[in-house]
């Protein structure tokens, strides 16, 4: 279980994000860099362009963004109802033990996981600069997903229940799911997206 925090009144508005613009670019690029390396010449398969880590941290950025406006968050910005999401901590000798299809199953199974908990949130939060958080955070986690589809990751089926997958633990906080969401990230997405495997491409 995670540690949990209280934080106090804080009289200034709560954090308003990037522009739009500035929000779409890393969701731009990895599109626009998987259907042109899909489609140059000359190569036997795409590039994949996660490899190149800067998309990630861009979207941990926006991660710890909407965190911060968590904390900011004075009003409407209260989760309704408690939500399964998935474990952060990393046993890497467990880890390494996994093969390349069970981690990717994990990771996936975790971005559904925050993803229905982040739409429960949206759901139940009235704040308007919280929700401009939530829905960008929303966008990074399908973004993230066509990316693991792009590194030839089978799709992910979801199971019937939350309660029928292994790894999870419940927070009852808008705080401590937003903590989770920015720590999967940090943890078991980029060891995934990091792994020599997955990235491993001869550009010759």
């Amino acid at each position: 279980m995670g540690n949990r925090r209280t934080y106090g009144p804080n009289r200034e508005d709560p954090v308003k994000g990037y522009a739009d613009t500035d929000m779409e670019f890393p969701r731009l690029l990895a599109f626009l860099l998987i259907v042109l390396e899909w489609t140059r010449p000359g190569l036997p398969s795409p590039l994949r362009p996660i490899c190149d880590l800067r998309v990630l941290n861009h979207f941990i950025k926006e991660a710890q963004d909407a965190e911060a406006a968590m904390k900011s968050c004075r009003d409407g910005c209260s989760l309704s109802d408690s939500v399964t999401v998935p474990q952060t901590r990393v046993d890497f000798d467990v880890w390494e033990k996994k093969n390349a299809l069970e981690q990717a199953q994990e990771v996936q199974s975790g971005l559904w996981l925050l993803q229905q908990a982040l739409s429960l949130l949206r759901s139940s939060a009235t704040n308007a600069a919280l929700h401009s958080h939530i829905d960008n955070s929303i966008r990074n986690l399908l973004s993230l997903n066509a990316v693991l589809r792009s590194l030839n990751i089978q799709e992910y089926t979801p199971p019937a229940s939350a309660a029928e997958l292994e790894g999870t633990w419940t927070v009852s906080t808008a705080a401590d799911l937003l903590q989770v969401y920015v720590n999967f990230l940090r943890g078991k997405v980029r060891l995934l997206l990091s792994d020599a495997q997955a990235c491993h491409q001869d550009v010759s």
